[in-house]
């Protein structure tokens, strides 16, 4: 397993620890949007990557990839959002 960033979660199997990347949403006239208002995000940095199960996962700590919208299960470690998710919810490694 890689990690880049100090987490104490450490993914098992075929899963991936990432983190959406933030991305400011402000409207023409200025106007910021709620967190409660946004759309989510679908793009995240990879934080952490478990060994797999049957096949290598082919994503490395630091990768750019794009998920699927509601997949895996959100968790909060020390105050910052990170979500579990499976090698198959991620639909491509952006470059």
């Amino acid at each position: 397993m890689e990690t880049q960033k100090k987490v104490s979660l450490r993914p098992l199997g075929d899963r991936i620890l990432v983190q959406r990347l933030e991305q400011e949403e402000t409207l023409k006239g200025g106007i910021i949007l709620p967190d409660s208002a946004k759309k989510k995000q679908e793009m995240a940095e990879v934080v952490a990557v478990g060994k797999g199960k049957e096949h290598p996962i082919p994503v490395k700590v630091g990768d750019t990839v794009l998920m699927d919208k509601y997949s895996g299960q959100e968790v909060t470690v020390e105050d910052e959002e990170f979500i579990v998710l499976r090698a198959d919810d991620l639909i491509a490694i952006v470059e």
